[in-house]
């Protein structure tokens, strides 16, 4: 049983030790950016991920005033 989590331990240190190469022994390493507007080609593309375009959506006004003001009076008319 203790021989079993030790091999385990083991192996995810490794692993850890692996993943993170780049990290550890480079001068100023980092992690990649795994997020989806981190991409070059997905930004040329023009493609986001959801929560980024929901941002940008909920930036823009629904309807400028003169559009507003339009409705209204073709409603009343």
């Amino acid at each position: 049983m203790v021989e079993t989590i030790l091999i385990t331990l083991l192996i995810v240190a490794i692993s850890l030790v692996l993943l993170g190469v780049k990290v550890f022994f480079t001068k100023g390493g980092k992690f990649p950016n795994g997020h989806v507007s981190g991409n070059k080609v997905l930004r040329k593309k023009g493609i986001g991920c959801a929560q980024s375009q929901d941002r940008e959506a909920q930036k823009k006004p629904r309807f400028s005033i003169d559009e507003l003001e339009k409705a209204l009076n073709d409603s009343m008319n």
